[in-house]
């Protein structure tokens, strides 16, 4: 167990090397300079050059990334060029208000989506299933910028009181969660229909049923712990995503959150602050590995045993 897990971390160190490297190196091919962005295009070339001394922009490629590595191992992601601020101090302030929307997204896409995949289950090749088919390949179709925007304009024609934008309390939370939220419950819902049919076939499902077991014992206690593993896969992995900033649903929202601060720091060609929400996102996504990984040897044996050797 603790050679798996030392192999397992030490994968998701390796890939954040490489997700460090890849930033560093595009941000050196992005026609954009950091010191006229600080200094304006109008700055005379003295001071352009004090600027460029003082970011450490004269020195050798690879000094800047050895020292870039250190101070990003000590938690220190670099200075904003534009906000001239530290952007670890503006990932965490803005980490609350994407967690608070990912979280409420998560829950409501879970329970949808696993309702959905379970009643499409039980009433397999009948007209509900069949409704609940199209309802969720429709859902998981939908562009987020289409959905939220066509959203903000219903909710904007019925209500003049609605927030449409901001954070400002509960209410503000409703429209984004919900354009979050639905096609990731129409993708968990056909992923757990397709894999609560396939263990519905199992010779261990008959076995149940001949023991006299009432089907919503059946689906629950046994054909679920299987068609949930993927499943747990999945979410796993979309809530390290959205908690690393949804920036389409934040950026139509207006939502003050990570994805919003990446969309403005790629708009501004604010290299610190990009390779900063990137590489947060890649620890974020690396970590919900690792917990996935975990949890799966928690929820099945067969797992672990191999594992175990």
């Amino acid at each position: 167990m603790l050679v798996y897990l030392a192999r397992r971390v030490l994968f998701g160190a390796a890939v954040l090397l490489g997700t460090s490297l890849i930033t560093f190196s595009i941000a050196f091919l992005i026609p954009a300079d950091p010191a006229v962005a600080m200094a304006g295009a109008k700055a005379d070339p003295r001071t352009l050059a004090m600027i460029r001394h003082q970011l450490g922009l004269d020195q050798p490629v690879y000094v800047q990334y050895a020292h870039y590595l250190d101070r990003a191992v000590h938690g220190d992601l670099g200075r904003s060029y534009i906000r001239r601020e530290s952007v670890t101090h503006l990932i965490v302030s803005r980490f609350p208000a994407t967690a608070i929307l990912a979280l409420c997204a998560m829950a409501v896409a879970l329970v949808l989506g696993i309702a959905m995949g379970l009643v499409a289950a039980a009433w397999r090749g009948r007209a509900l299933d069949n409704a609940l088919l199209v309802a969720s390949l429709a859902m998981a179709s939908m562009p987020i910028f289409w959905l939220g925007t066509m959203l903000l304009i219903a909710v904007a024609a019925m209500s003049r009181t609605f927030p449409l934008g901001g954070y400002s309390g509960f209410e503000s939370l409703i429209l984004p969660t919900v354009t979050l939220a639905l096609g990731a419950a129409g993708y968990y819902s056909r992923v757990l229909h397709t894999n609560l049919s396939q263990a519905l076939d199992q010779d261990y499902i008959r076995t149940a049923r001949g023991k006299g077991l009432s089907n919503a014992r059946v689906m629950m206690k046994h054909a679920m712990a299987n068609a949930m593993l993927p499943l747990v896969t999945l979410a796993g992995l979309d809530l390290a995503s959205m908690l690393s900033g949804v920036v389409l649903t934040e950026t139509v929202f207006d939502w003050p959150g990570i994805g919003r601060l990446a969309f403005e720091a790629v708009f501004n060609l604010d290299i610190p602050l990009i390779m900063g929400t990137v590489l947060f996102a890649a620890f974020l996504i690396v970590v919900a590995n690792l917990l996935v990984d975990l949890l799966y040897l928690w929820l099945d044996p067969r797992i672990r045993l191999e594992e175990m050797g």
